[in-house]
């Protein structure tokens, strides 16, 4: 699809032409309004002029009749005249009639009043006053009645045209104001579908762009970044396509940077740690006590920068946080699991375990499970005292299994509860000379119960007492009732 080089220049064009449907509405109802104006004004105009008109046509012919009976009974020359010029006065009025409605022309009150009028002024002209003329006198007073009623018939046809014009301009309005609802509407729903038409097409490049910068935020350099839409706009996509590659080179150079450290530093730390073991195990002689303060530090700092390699190592595996299968994990197995790990190295201390697991099946990567619980359990031992005791507790919780790992060291403070799960970062360090971690197993941890929709958080324990409580959620392997192994819920009595 075509778009313009520009996306200000496309934003403006859609503008434009969502804008010119509503100016055409707007344009055409300012037509038909100036035209519905003009219309009432020359109606009102025409309805004064016949109106006042039809009036002066019946006081003219009022005066005719009167000047008429004037004559009869005087029978002077100078009423005649005035007679005729008020005659020739009506005869205008009844030209403006007819030029301000042709119409009027096939009037039948007019055209009658004229001829009435025309028949009477001839009997006028003839007429003589004698004893033996009453008939004409009759005739002309009869003729001057009906002439009079064909002159208010006139005037009562000039009042019922006006009402025609008020009637015929109401109907033409009332006409006038469906076909502009009707282009209103229409311009109105043809400038909300171009404005959808083009709201879609300014969204789907901005979409593209985020949903690149979602995959770069997620360390996803897999698939390639393509941007559709106006110049500018691919042209940032082509950038976010340079970036990713670039981010793709650099991962791939740590990659292959982190393998070679860790092997290049692997043979030496393990040639020095067969040494101080073959030392500590007396194999080239006796040692003195001081020799033994100083082989025991120098096996401690080899085994602590052991710790942090395969931390630092785990971590960057880590960033591949997705579940390589989701399947059913029964969590209980994988707590047993970890803790028969870690025995060993809890006697040394004489810590000990209190198991509360119920045998629930949550979904996910066994495996990540596994370091999940395996980052809990030994970030506990480390900080637990000596005869200390760490409890392991399973319940189900809102459509998941939640692990409680509670142990009875100085705890976490309430400052540091969020940052324990950033990179790096460490609290306090153990008491009693323990080795100090690399400040990346909780990290490690939470990365992927977030990876596998779940989340650990860091409370304060029930009881009141000193140590750490974290806390583990994850979703069940059905989104509604856990699954239980119905071997182990026969013999633990779960329903």
């Amino acid at each position: 699809m075509y778009y313009p080089r520009s996306l200000v220049k496309f934003i403006v064009l859609g503008f434009i032409l969502v804008s010119v449907p509503l100016i055409f509405a707007l344009y055409k109802l300012n037509m038909a309004l100036n035209e519905l104006t003009l219309q009432s004004r020359e109606s009102v105009v025409n309805s004064v002029i016949t109106a006042r008109l039809s009036r002066q046509f019946l006081e003219q012919a009022g005066t005719l009749e009167r000047l008429a009976r004037q004559y009869t009974i005087l029978e002077d020359r100078a009423v005649l005249d005035d007679y005729v010029q008020v005659r020739e006065m009506l005869a205008e009025t009844r030209g403006q009639l007819i030029q301000l409605d042709p119409k009027n022309n096939d009037n039948k009150s007019l055209r009658g009043a004229m001829e009435e009028e025309e028949n009477l002024f001839q009997l006028l002209q003839k007429y003589k006053s004698s004893k033996s003329n009453k008939e004409d006198d009759e005739k002309i007073a009869e003729g001057y009645r009906a002439f009079v009623a064909n002159s208010q018939a006139v005037q009562q046809a000039a009042y019922s045209t006006a009402m025609s014009s008020v009637d015929q301009l109401r109907e033409t309005a009332d006409a006038g104001r469906r076909h502009w609802q009707i282009w209103l509407w229409t311009a109105v729903i043809i400038a909300i579908l171009l404005a959808v038409f083009f709201t879609l097409l300014i969204a789907r490049p901005i979409q593209q762009i985020d949903q690149a910068i979602r995959q770069l935020g997620a360390a996803d350099f897999s698939k390639e970044i393509e941007v559709h839409g106006p110049s500018d706009l691919r042209y940032l996509g082509q950038r976010l396509e340079w970036l990713r590659a670039r981010l793709q080179t650099l991962e791939e150079q740590q990659t292959k940077f982190l393998r070679n450290l860790s092997h290049e530093l692997k043979t030496p730390l393990t040639a020095v740690r067969e040494g101080t073991e073959l030392l500590r195990d007396g194999v080239g002689g006796n040692l003195k006590e001081e020799q033994r303060e100083i082989l025991h530090i120098v096996r401690e700092n080899t085994l602590s920068l052991q710790r942090m390699i395969e931390d630092l190592l785990q971590y960057h595996q880590s960033r591949v946080m997705e579940p390589n299968v989701l399947l059913p994990v029964d969590l209980a197995d994988i707590i047993r699991h970890v803790v028969r790990d870690h025995r060993l190295a809890a006697w040394g201390r004489l810590i000990s375990f209190e198991e509360k697991l119920l045998p629930l099946l949550v979904t996910g990567d066994a495996k990540k499970i596994t370091t999940i619980v395996d980052n809990l359990v030994s970030n506990a031992i480390k900080y637990s005292p000596r005869l200390g005791k760490i409890r392991l507790v399973v319940s189900a919780d809102k459509g998941g299994a939640r692990l409680e790992v509670i142990d009875e060291g100085p705890g976490i403070p309430e400052h540091e509860r969020e940052r324990v799960f950033e990179s790096f970062f460490q609290g306090a360090p153990p008491s009693e000379d323990r080795i100090k971690g690399s400040g990346l197993g909780l990290t490690i941890a939470r990365e992927y119960a977030l990876a596998h929709g779940g989340r650990i958080v860091v409370k304060s324990r029930n009881d009141g007492h000193n140590g750490a409580r974290l806390v583990l959620w994850l979703p069940f392997w059905t989104s509604t009732l856990p699954l239980i192994s119905k071997q182990k819920a026969t013999v633990e009595g779960t329903p």
